[in-house]
């Protein structure tokens, strides 16, 4: 196993679920956003809840599941369109043991399960993510695009490179948890 990665206790927010969220990441509209517990959110994070629909009342705008890593320096925000001449943000869907890498930018509307973003991605409005699917390092997936599952696309603007191996939700559900676990505070803040 690797070895841990040490994070400052005053830091990071522990929440009852195992939720670890940097005081550094910027989160706005908490009231709109769902975490599925075990979820790191790292330093610079920036996560837009307030981007949502209007009208009264709270609306969930991005829902994350467990297991799920947000690097440092990630933007997440839901996607929008102008629809019979009305501007609205749309709903973004992330499922359990995704990791996303530092420096992306995410739009999507869904991201499936035991998916993988490189660092520094772009990740264009309404894309969907099907399960088990990995992006490269530095891909620029355009806007509506669908990724197949167990599929590697790579380049800009992103493409398919290669199918990927039956054995990939094991591994990544692995290496997730294992991230998760190796995750630890530094003895001396006790």
């Amino acid at each position: 196993m690797e070895p841990p990665i040490y994070y400052s206790r005053a830091e990071f927010i522990e929440t009852d679920t195992g939720n670890k969220v940097s005081r550094r990441a910027t989160i706005a509209g908490p009231q709109n956003i769902i975490l599925g517990g075990k979820t790191i959110i790292s330093s610079g994070a920036i996560i837009r809840g307030d981007l949502r629909r209007s009208g009264p009342g709270h609306a969930v705008v991005i829902s994350l599941g467990r297991y799920c890593v947000v690097g440092e320096g990630c933007v997440m925000r839901p996607p929008y369109k102008t629809y019979r001449g009305a501007f609205n943000y749309y709903p973004m869907k992330v499922g359990d043991y995704v990791h996303i890498g530092a420096a992306s930018v995410v739009e999507a509307a869904t991201i499936g399960n035991y998916v993988e973003i490189g660092k520094n991605c772009i990740i264009g409005k309404f894309t969907i993510i099907k399960d088990c699917a990995k992006i490269a390092d530095n891909t620029v997936i355009p806007p509506n695009t669908v990724i197949p599952a167990l599929s590697l696309f790579s380049g800009s603007p992103g493409h398919f490179t290669e199918d990927l191996p039956e054995s990939t939700q094991d591994i990544i559900e692995i290496q997730t948890k294992q991230h998760y676990a190796r995750f630890q505070p530094l003895d001396r803040d006790r």
